[in-house]
């Protein structure tokens, strides 16, 4: 009796036990996919203040009208004449202060900006820290696109800088991360003249997605962000395969341009990092952060501000 009651039984437990370790796989996946669409809010969690830094908050728009905010720090001494100014842009899902540890589904570390933004204001640079359409206090402008539609935020700062009188409009630089270095790198050419950029982790979506979708899912990832990359396209999003910076860098004549790529990075590609090196015509040598996960390349550069100070004023012609 017993046996013929478990016997009943089985086909039921053993789909309540796949339920039970789908679903925590389901929910991620769908929580990934709502990053993909329509970004990610992370509250502002430091602040120039907090760092004793002359700041202002700034509004401006994007050139397809997308309106955006962030903090204007000034550099350390400021007396009102034209200096040089930084642009940092963030990564996905992060915002103007960089990213806060735990926020989302992805693993993660805590990677800030304010710390070497306070580095460039004392060596004599002014700073920019915005969020970028779709996350922070930014507006909205669905869907995240990995930098591509993002070009045109990196775009709008730089205009925007232009327009202050305490900003020299001929030394401005660019540091992004991730998605936010794709941005840079696509936006440059367009924003003449850039004399130094900093691509820490740039990406091509179609090596980026699945890798991480693994570390993320499961063995079932890479299937599972395939269906979610006909989703984020039917939004409007280009597929994966156009999100792909070894493509556009090529344009790169007038850039001086630092990358920095993470030897151990599970979600993205030193040889895609390489292959971007190449086709860029004034690459400078490639730095191969020591890490065993992605977050070890973004927090190289906390680690080296220096290194990237130093970068800034021979390329930008800082005495």
């Amino acid at each position: 009796m017993v046996r013929e009651r478990l016997r009943r039984m089985a086909p039921f437990m053993l789909g309540l036990g796949l339920g039970t370790l789908a679903g925590p796989t389901v929910f991620r996946a769908i929580e990934a996919l709502r990053l993909m669409l329509v970004g990610q809010r992370q509250p502002l969690w430091r602040y120039p203040a907090d760092l004793q830094l002359h700041a202002e908050d700034v509004t401006f728009a994007s050139p397809d009208g997308v309106t955006l905010r962030g903090w204007f720090i000034h550099r350390t001494g400021d007396d009102g004449r034209p200096a040089p100014a930084i642009v940092f842009i963030h990564g996905w899902p992060w915002n103007r202060c960089g990213n806060r540890a735990g926020a989302t589904i992805l693993p993660d570390r805590t990677v800030d900006f304010l710390g070497p933004a306070a580095a460039f204001s004392q060596a004599g640079f002014h700073v920019l820290l915005f969020d970028v359409r779709n996350h922070g206090v930014s507006d909205a402008r669905p869907p995240v696109t990995f930098g591509v539609n993002e070009a045109h935020d990196v775009r709008g700062a730089v205009a925007m800088l232009r327009t202050r009188p305490d900003v020299d409009g001929e030394r401005i630089g660019l540091i992004g991360y991730s998605m936010g270095a794709n941005a840079a790198l696509r936006a440059a050419p367009d924003c003449a003249p850039i004399r130094g950029i900093v691509a820490v982790q740039p990406t091509s979506a179609s090596i980026f997605a699945p890798n991480a979708a693994r570390d993320v899912l499961g063995p079932a990832g890479p299937a599972l962000i395939r269906i979610g990359g006909l989703v984020h396209r039917a939004a409007g999003s280009p597929p994966f395969s156009a999100i792909a910076p070894t493509a556009w860098v090529h344009r790169l004549h007038d850039n001086d341009v630092l990358y920095v790529q993470g030897g151990g990075d599970r979600w993205g590609s030193l040889a895609d990092v390489e292959a971007m090196v190449a086709n860029t015509p004034r690459a400078h040598p490639l730095i191969v952060a020591p890490s065993s996960e992605r977050y070890g390349g973004y927090l190289y550069v906390a680690e080296h501000t220096d290194e990237f100070i130093a970068f800034f004023r021979e390329t930008l012609g800082c005495a």
